[in-house]
């Protein structure tokens, strides 16, 4: 359980992880050997898991992000999830309850690659079936959680 500093500080760095430590206990209105220890303290407990840059997709040549819903064999799901997540093209696999089993979120360069991946990289005598929704257009997109 995470109490109301613990909360202040997960706050802070939501808002900006590259702010110095010493800058955030000024904040908070603590020393930053507390905050070090209380960071310390997320990190171990898996509270916070790490630090990331935000990268914008289409300045690092991706062009094009799909939706993949995809039926599993029932007996090859993990099978399928663990060759899937080893794929350098999708960025998450989520697990759902519904007419589809997996949901991924894929970066393609293009068309070309999109269908080398359908086509060439998935598992496909373990999938049933798959559907492709392209993205026209990201909306909203927040990686940051309201703590």
């Amino acid at each position: 359980m995470i109490d109301d500093l613990d909360k202040n500080i997960l706050r802070a760095l939501n808002k900006n992880a590259r702010m110095s430590f010493r800058q955030v206990a000024k904040k908070l209105e603590i020393s930053p050997a507390t905050l070090h220890n209380k960071v310390r303290k997320l990190e171990n407990s898996g509270i916070l898991k790490g630090y990331i840059p935000l990268i914008d997709t289409e300045s690092v040549g991706y062009h094009l992000m799909a939706i993949i819903g995809l039926r599993v064999i029932q007996e090859k799901d993990i099978e399928v999830q663990e060759v899937i997540s080893k794929l350098p093209q999708v960025g998450a696999i989520y697990e759902i309850t519904g007419d589809w089993d997996l949901i991924l979120i894929c970066y393609f360069k293009g068309r070309k690659d999109l269908t080398h991946f359908l086509k060439k990289e998935l598992p496909i005598s373990y999938i049933e079936r798959a559907i492709t929704h392209l993205v026209l257009k990201v909306v909203k997109e927040e990686k940051r959680i309201p703590v």
